[in-house]
């Protein structure tokens, strides 16, 4: 399998990640974690675990994640607020509410939520 390299600057390291990847969910798509109840808006995606190894140990090791699959940058919400998420391709589900999320940030990214998801506001990618 080629690999390429990136510098991720929240995991402060070096990536190697698979050249190509297939996310199952993608930019502006509203999503739901498998386990914990919150949704959010994807907004960025990672082709591998791009974070610390602090926040990867701090995962109970029964519940941790393989690191190599995609993992996604969510504008999250649950009852308690608004955050923001990272979390692994196999623990979201596409969300069955179907409704926008009320994360403060989400419009300065996206525009309106349209047919069940949000779409990237011009000049909004990097």
């Amino acid at each position: 399998m080629v690999r390429s390299q990136y510098f991720s600057p929240q995991a402060g390291r070096t990536i190697e990640a698979p050249r190509h990847v297939r996310s199952r969910f993608s930019l502006g798509e509203v999503v739901r974690h498998k386990m914990f109840d919150f949704r959010g808006v994807v907004f960025d995606i990672d082709p591998v675990f791009a974070n610390s190894e602090e926040w990867y140990e701090a995962i109970p090791e029964h519940i941790r994640p393989d690191r190599e699959q995609p993992f996604y940058h969510l504008f999250a919400e649950n009852e308690e607020g608004s955050y923001v998420a990272y979390v692994s391709q196999q623990n979201l589900i596409a969300d069955s509410l179907g409704g926008p999320v009320e994360h403060p940030e989400v419009a300065q990214m996206f525009g309106p939520f349209e047919d069940g998801r949000y779409r990237l506001r011009r000049g909004a990618t990097h």
